[in-house]
């Protein structure tokens, strides 16, 4: 049995990022190109994800891909070649960025693995058990960009350590009539600053029937447990093997909560919500406060 009390916290050392996903949204620009490496201006997505699992202090990064997304690994790993070339060039300054974005095998752990059929999130997470180190590990959908002061991962490992509940999710407060595209948490207790104490999750419930307006977003801190309750998890809805099913089904065993993150959300799954983060990353730039105030619509970088 897994022993959840504060004393006996195990150190988040590993990131899962399910990548393996075919983009149909974002056709024809992901014919060619992984969804996950649509830029948001000049950095893709997944460089916002992998940013923020570095920030948090993960030592390894697990990717579950596909066989045809080998632009991923690619993208991920040090390019010596492209960076020679560059600096022969002069163009220092390009190459020391992409050695900084890119994975350094004698500092940090890269490893892929495949998800050839899409079984849904569970199955993806359990397809990365074996590369992941002891303890217990954090999941994060590049899709779901989280722009804030603080990473949202280090938020929820930060308040994770403290020992509250063994799986936590991020959760954002929606409007009723869009809870039926998100998981739910099902509320119980007070919330404790930014944690909500929860007895469960509901899978895209229909409005009236929704515990809660906590909607789970892509970002989780998940209990070593539930790698068992995903290997004796059934297909749930659209015959998928459902995250939100197996991490109900170890509540009572190590307790949940939500985590009210405190940057700002984009679902860069849809073609708005990528213009919209667009928008506000460039936002953050004063380079392109002109382009956007020609537009009517300058979005300058919080204070």
């Amino acid at each position: 049995m897994t022993n959840t009390s504060p004393t006996a916290r195990q150190k988040v050392r590993t990131a899962i990022f399910p990548v393996a996903g075919l983009g149909t949204r974002f056709l024809p620009a992901t014919k060619a190109t992984p969804k996950e490496l649509l830029p948001v201006l000049d950095r893709p997505l997944l460089q916002f994800a992998m940013d923020e699992a570095r920030a948090a202090g993960i030592e390894r990064m697990v990717f579950v891909s596909h066989p045809s997304k080998g632009a991923i690994e690619r993208y991920v790993h040090q390019d010596e070649k492209l960076c020679k070339q560059l600096r022969e060039k002069g163009k220092h300054g390009i190459a020391d960025a992409l050695d900084e974005n890119a994975i350094d095998p004698e500092e940090e752990q890269a490893h892929f693995v495949m998800q050839p059929e899409p079984l849904g999130l569970g199955h993806a997470v359990l397809c990365a058990v074996d590369e992941c180190l002891p303890g217990p590990v954090a999941v994060i959908l590049p899709d779901d960009l989280i722009m804030g002061q603080k990473g949202c991962l280090s938020e929820m490992i930060e308040a994770y350590e403290t020992g509250a509940a063994g799986h936590m999710v991020a959760t954002m407060e929606v409007a009723r009539d869009e809870v039926k595209a998100y998981g739910v948490l099902d509320p119980k207790g007070t919330p404790v600053g930014q944690m909500v104490p929860a007895s469960g999750m509901v899978e895209k419930p229909e409005p009236e029937e929704a515990p809660s307006l906590h909607a789970v977003v892509g970002r989780y801190v998940l209990d070593a447990s539930i790698f068992d309750d995903l290997r004796n998890q059934k297909p749930g809805l659209g015959g998928e093997i459902q995250l939100t099913d197996a991490i109900a089904k170890g509540v009572e065993r190590v307790g949940l909560s939500g985590f009210r993150f405190s940057g700002q959300r984009f679902d860069c799954g849809s073609k708005a919500g990528m213009l919209r983060a667009t928008l506000a990353y460039a936002g953050q730039n004063e380079e392109f406060h002109p382009v956007l105030e020609e537009h009517g619509s300058m979005q300058l970088a919080a204070e």
